[in-house]
């Protein structure tokens, strides 16, 4: 497998491509964000994870086949920065879950909920929703027929650890119990992980350090 999901600010997306699903990687602005655009292979239909800094980037990698939607993964600014102006470009619906949009200052046009689905033509992506790092933080889980799935995690889990939650015990419980029950207690090892910021990883290679997590608090 050529993708390693390693990309640069100013580099070239990294792309992977399933059998029903194409996923480009750009790394974007100055907190080093990831985007993932995902398209359909059946449809060519379009949607966007994060439209975190620099629209003309962005655009350029929609390119002229048009966007169906933008999902915000969590309320932080440096995750949606560009996303007032690919909007505008696009056309595109804004997607987000209900308890972040206020913190967004783009308008939602659909409100995301624990168990919905997205869309990407004929692929559907599964909403779980992640509390801790922000109150309305969503993963999107991709059961890909034909392997392994595939979760775009936002800032609520990384290689190394689950997401920020500044030294709050409550906040990191919860996140805490949150990514396990509902990424690492159902979902295989060979899980790929898709972070908000950084490399790639598989809930294989973090599952072995969970405990070491919950004890020292972060």
């Amino acid at each position: 497998m050529s993708y390693t999901g390693n990309v640069t600010v100013g580099g070239p997306a990294a792309v992977r491509e399933l059998r029903d699903l194409v996923i480009s990687k750009l790394a974007v602005g100055p907190y080093d964000n990831n985007a993932y655009l995902l398209r359909c292979t059946a449809t060519g239909r379009q949607v966007l994870l994060d439209a975190a800094a620099d629209a003309s980037a962005l655009l350029d990698l929609v390119g002229e086949d048009g966007l169906d939607a933008v999902v915000t993964t969590h309320g932080h600014r440096d995750h949606w920065q560009a996303l007032a102006d690919v909007l505008a470009a696009t056309g595109a619906e804004h997607l987000a879950h209900a308890d972040d949009a206020p913190d967004i200052e783009v308008p939602v046009t659909r409100m995301l909920a624990e168990g919905d689905l997205v869309a990407v033509g004929d692929a559907r992506l599964r909403v779980v929703h992640l509390k801790g790092h922000t109150p309305g933080s969503v993963a999107l889980v991709y059961d890909d027929p034909t392997g392994a799935p595939h979760v775009f995690t936002g800032d609520s889990l990384f290689p190394g650890g689950v997401g920020n939650t500044w030294g709050d015990a409550s906040r990191f419980d919860s996140l805490y119990a949150d990514v396990v029950s509902k990424l690492f207690d159902v979902l295989p090892d060979e899980t790929w992980v898709y972070p908000g910021h950084g490399k790639d990883t598989t809930l294989g290679a973090e599952r072995p350090h969970l405990a070491e997590w919950r004890d020292r608090g972060w």
